[in-house]
């Protein structure tokens, strides 16, 4: 999903006053930095997305930003109390790192590669690994309605701060009555660095936000946050500062392929199998070659199912 535009150092100090004060005097557009909610784009979760107008061509539309054609440098940041706790930790730690390990070079990462920037250059196949964080505090209390504490987090928490850094922030508190699962967007940190970033709740016993996986390889949970950890990464490659690849009405390659699989499980490059849903491919929906996607459109792929 898409959320919201780019984030300054200065908006998020603005951000954190207006969490800390709502109210108190602080100007209209401190106030939208302070909330930001979900934009356009949105990854839903199960049932929540509200219905597209019909009309107009499904495929995605460059906007003329940047991909991110070197790929991407991950560092995972787990944010919260509850991550001490080793049965509630369970296979996430291991899960996440498998995970992104995995995912440069594989099938499912060469979806997103058709898509390229200004110049033609098609986005990359690497996704480097770094080193994962815990950070035991408690996350901010406004959770994934607010798009300014999580960059705040994402500026602290990380080690190497790269212009083709994605720093996914997965929390410890569960989903509630938010009607999305995850989210990604871009911002800048104090040292100047604009950065990738994205928010995941905890979605232990989540039907919402539940791909399904009945292979056993996972924990519900870990199979849960791998399937939309795919789906950020995704678009972010592919949409890397929110002004890229999206679609007529705002959704993103991932998005026009939520909670639609075409192939049980997928291999990483690494030999680890996930259950992931597919990404929208303009080349498939014009050559009828993909799956359908919930719309009945057949232009989803997940690099396990070409014709």
């Amino acid at each position: 999903m898409r959320y919201g535009a780019i984030i300054t150092a200065a908006a998020v100090a603005a951000a954190t006053a207006a969490i800390a004060a709502a109210g108190n005097g602080n100007s209209e557009r401190e106030q939208l930095e302070a909330q930001k909610p979900p934009a356009r784009g949105i990854h839903w979760a199960k049932g929540q997305a509200p219905k597209a107008k019909p009309g107009g061509s499904p495929n995605l539309i460059y906007h003329g930003g940047p991909v991110m054609t070197q790929g991407a440098y991950v560092e995972p940041i787990f944010w919260g109390p509850r991550w001490a706790d080793s049965t509630f930790v369970s296979d996430k730690f291991t899960g996440i790192a498998t995970f992104y390990q995995g995912f440069g070079g594989s099938s499912y990462e060469a979806t997103n590669t058709e898509y390229t920037d200004a110049s033609g250059m098609h986005v990359g196949t690497s996704v480097a690994f770094g080193m994962s964080h815990v950070d035991l505090s408690s996350p901010a209390s406004s959770g994934g309605n607010n798009t300014a504490p999580i960059l705040a987090e994402a500026c602290k928490a990380a080690t190497n701060l790269l212009p083709d850094g994605y720093y996914p922030v997965y929390v410890d508190t569960p989903r509630g009555h938010a009607g999305f699962c995850a989210w990604h967007s871009v911002g800048t940190c104090p040292n100047g660095v604009t950065i990738q970033f994205a928010f995941f709740f905890n979605l232990d016993g989540d039907p919402g936000c539940d791909p399904e996986d009945t292979s056993g390889l996972h924990s519900q949970g870990m199979a849960a946050l791998a399937n939309v950890s795919g789906h950020e990464l995704s678009e972010t490659l592919t949409d890397q500062h929110l002004d890229a690849w999206y679609d007529q009405k705002g959704a993103e390659n991932s998005d026009k392929c939520a909670w639609t699989f075409g192939t049980p499980l997928l291999r990483f490059s690494n030999r680890s199998q996930w259950k992931i849903q597919g990404n929208w491919s303009n080349r498939a929906f014009d050559t009828n070659s993909g799956y359908p996607s919930l719309s009945g459109l057949n232009g989803c792929i997940d690099g396990g199912n070409f014709k």
